[in-house]
């Protein structure tokens, strides 16, 4: 049979062809969008459930605290007073906080039944990250590929470096207020008691005094403002090499745009110098003071 020379067969196959890989280009395109979503969902129940763990945690200690408070300043007071109507004060005090920090758990219970656990979610969330990654670079990536990987993965690490930062700075502006407050606290409270016998001013005043000396102990030992100061300078020195080497400033500006490899393999050297540093600090504060020197004088706030 004679050629068709009007055969437009090769045409069609290359048509073919390209629709084929616009479909497969638009459905690695859905599944890199479903990915994304489903690791920005898993994030913002992660933070939603260490929020209610937060609280939850906070409601329990203030509730135990409320109701051992109670009864041990009433205990006192009907064992050196016969009469515990004298710490009525106290104790409506103290049914206060816990009706308010019973108050307080509810609502959480409430507000989480339908969340999953904390590590389920933490689960959730390195699975669905895994696949955000494995979607970005398929199959066996080679070497620069896997440098681009880890340049995402920096941003994770920054944030999280920030987000320990700000909590260990909350904890110590917490504590320093405690101690300020309690400080002034019991001076005020010492002037007011006669001495004669026991008052709530005198039941206060042991109490205050008590925070007062853990907070101190608690600070000396865990070293929130340290922990927070170096934690904070290693988020700004990745964030820098991040900004540098996407920018082409400072250590990266003798990479052309050929070279791009090499200021990735540079500037994985230099972010793991600093996370290898922050995990060299970490180490030294969680050894005791009679063990090791103190990484290095923090900054007075």
């Amino acid at each position: 049979m004679a050629r068709d020379f009007d055969d437009d067969a090769p045409r069609r196959i290359q048509d073919a062809n390209e629709l084929v890989l616009s479909r497969q280009r638009d459905a690695d395109e859905r599944i890199y969008v479903e990915t994304t979503n489903l690791v920005i969902d898993a994030q913002e129940k992660l933070a939603r459930r260490r929020r209610l763990d937060h609280i939850w945690r906070a409601g329990a200690a203030i509730s135990w605290l409320s109701l051992l408070t109670a009864l041990i300043g009433t205990g006192i007071t009907w064992r050196a007073t016969g009469d515990p109507a004298q710490f009525v004060l106290g104790d409506l005090i103290c049914a206060s906080l816990l009706l308010m920090s019973l108050l307080a758990l509810a609502g959480v219970h409430f507000a989480g039944r339908y969340l999953p656990t904390l590590q389920r979610l933490e689960a959730q969330l390195a699975s669905a990250q895994e696949s955000l990654w494995k979607q970005k670079v398929k199959d066996n990536p080679d070497l620069n590929d896997r440098r681009k990987l880890y340049r995402e993965e920096v941003t994770t690490a920054i944030e999280q470096y920030q987000a320990d930062s700000r909590k260990y700075r909350r904890i110590h502006n917490g504590l320093q207020t405690l101690i300020m407050i309690g400080s002034a606290s019991t001076t005020t409270i010492a002037a007011l008691d006669t001495g004669k016998q026991l008052t709530w001013q005198s039941v206060a005043l042991t109490g205050i005094s008590f925070a007062i000396t853990v907070a101190a102990m608690f600070t000396g030992y865990y070293k929130f403002r340290e922990r927070s100061y170096f934690l904070q300078q290693t988020a700004d020195a990745i964030e820098e090499e991040a900004n540098a080497v996407r920018l082409g400033i400072g250590p990266y500006s003798e990479y052309g745009p050929g070279q791009e490899g090499e200021a990735l393999k540079k500037f994985t050297q230099r972010v793991e110098e600093h996370r290898n540093e922050q995990r060299r600090r970490q180490q030294q504060l969680d050894q005791p003071a009679d063990q090791a020197p103190p990484p290095g004088p923090a900054p007075s706030a």
